[in-house]
């Protein structure tokens, strides 16, 4: 019997770096860490993975260098694709764990924490972030998915001390298995409507199938109820509205450190995999999802805005507000769904520019949740923050920064996100879309400023200016968590003077998605 030879795809490692130093790094860090136990207890863990970062952020220097020269790459047969919204997403994600690389630190020390196996999760949840911007296969999505998602399940639940911890990793299993499971069903349909999971091919078929007209019996039932099926998984994974319940728990009983990686890299993530699959493979039938993203951007920005005013801790007043971050998010994607293709352009620019713009704003809001919430992380209420600027005005003052940021006040990087996701509305003609963005963004601005008010124009409740300092020493040695709130401020004034500052960079990422 002649043994028959198995063909198997050419493995091009130069354009996989960046994965791979985030997957190979969490084994190596283990691996570290288990033959020298000195190194669990000291700030190695927290160095390693903030090089992993730096690391997969120098290595996309020379693979965008040859995208530009040879254009796009398909690799593993088909299975990536390593093009300029590939590379921009991963500098976005490789920069929040960097920040939740830096912010652990500070943070497990306080908490008489230690070992690698919180850093760990995260590389591994931010290679699985990186699988889905470049996967060209919806198989590969979900595995991405499962990647970024099983480690952030664990991560929420990491800090043995806490109940509330522990009870936000039972709610984000729950809840994000049950997503999957819509999710895994709804690339089961299409696969029944279109003979594929490959992007590509799926669009190519639904072209076909929208020249001839859809057939209600053949296509347009397993095709519809397939997008719609994975429309719930990726809102649930963007926490966007109705699929946002979980968010509120889980951002308020999370560690702070992990709870800024969820709604910077996995968000970023989960709309890096929504635009690759629906702006990569279903734009032939883009008059059937995008009412439907443009009703959950508008519920979106309406819940997040109007409730995130009635909360009195932090961290849910946070998770509100992403809910409302999703909603404007979604906004740029129904217009980068557009048949127009200045419109389509625009959309899936402002769509990069506001996540790259949310994940700093958001990375540096919480560094400076994670030194105010003091040993415990409890104190996350308002009256926590009262008379902050007295006790740490430096604090207070880049806190402020960042909450008009979000706010959309000139002159940030979060004023020109609003605005092109706006803009990208209003060349699209959906008003309605445009006019609830700009009313949730005013809903938005007395959120911030209510925050803004405690610190500086509220007296504290007692007298303990001395417990945010004496609590472990958390807040007089903090010079990780400092170094990711002064860049991530540094960034959003940067950004909010020169817009168009990297603009090629960000055109062409933009444009890469659009098939």
């Amino acid at each position: 019997m002649f043994a028959q030879t198995i063909a198997t795809p050419e493995i091009p490692w130069s354009l996989l770096r960046p994965l791979l130093f985030f997957a190979e790094g969490a084994v190596i860090l283990v691996t570290l860490t288990a033959l020298f136990p000195r190194l669990r207890t000291k700030s190695f863990p927290a160095l390693y993975t903030a090089a992993m970062a730096v690391g997969a952020l120098v290595t996309l220097v020379p693979i965008w260098r040859r995208v530009q020269d040879d254009g796009p790459q398909i690799i593993l047969d088909g299975a990536l694709a390593v093009d300029g919204f590939a590379i921009f997403v991963t500098a976005i994600i490789s920069v929040a764990v960097f920040f939740t690389a830096l912010l652990l630190d500070d943070y497990l020390r306080r908490e008489n924490l230690d070992g690698p196996e919180w850093y760990v999760l995260v590389l591994l949840s931010a290679s699985g972030g990186l699988m889905m911007a470049a996967a060209e296969d919806l198989i590969v999505t979900f595995l991405g998915l499962e990647i970024l998602s099983i480690a952030v399940y664990v991560l929420a639940a990491l800090h043995l001390r806490r109940s509330e911890s522990q009870e936000a990793g039972f709610k984000y299993f729950i809840l994000g298995a049950l997503s999957s499971a819509f999710f895994l069903y709804g690339i089961a349909m299409i696969y029944g409507a279109t003979g594929s999971t490959r992007l590509g091919e799926i669009e190519q078929a639904l072209a076909l199938v929208n020249e001839r007209g859809l057939s209600p019996v053949e296509d347009s039932s397993l095709l519809l109820a397939g997008m719609a099926l994975l429309l719930v998984g990726f809102g649930f994974k963007i926490s966007a509205a109705p699929f946002h319940l979980w968010t509120p728990d889980v951002y308020e009983g999370a560690p702070t450190p992990i709870v800024g990686f969820m709604a910077s890299a996995v968000k970023v993530a989960g709309f890096a995999g929504f635009a690759r699959v629906f702006l990569g493979s279903f734009v032939p039938v883009g008059g059937d999802w995008r009412p439907v993203v443009g009703a959950m951007a508008l519920l979106s920005i309406v819940i997040g805005s109007f409730l995130a005013i009635k909360q009195t801790n932090i961290k849910r007043m946070m998770a509100y507000s992403s809910i409302s971050h999703a909603g404007f998010i979604l906004i740029g994607l129904h217009a980068a769904g557009s048949t127009d293709q200045g419109v389509s352009a625009l959309g899936s620019r402002s769509v990069l520019f506001y996540l790259f713009a949310y994940t700093v704003m958001v990375g540096g809001t919480f560094g400076v949740a994670t030194l105010v919430g003091r040993q415990g992380d409890g104190a996350h209420s308002l009256d926590d923050y009262a008379g902050l600027s007295s006790r740490r005005p430096l604090l207070a003052g880049l806190l402020v920064v960042l909450m008009f940021a979000q706010a959309g006040i000139p002159f940030t990087s979060g004023f020109w996100a609003k605005f092109g996701v706006i803009e990208a509305a209003v060349r699209g003609e959906n008003y309605v879309l445009a006019a609830a963005a700009m009313i949730a963004a005013v809903v938005g601005a007395y959120l911030y400023l209510k925050v803004t008010v405690s610190m500086f124009l509220t007296a504290p409740e007692s007298d303990d200016e001395g417990v945010m300092v004496e609590s472990g020493g958390a807040i007089a040695q903090v010079p990780a968590a400092m170094i990711v709130i002064v860049a991530a401020v540094g960034a959003t004034v940067l950004w909010g003077v020169l817009p168009d500052l990297g603009g090629d960079f960000l055109r062409t990422a933009a444009t890469s998605v659009l098939r």
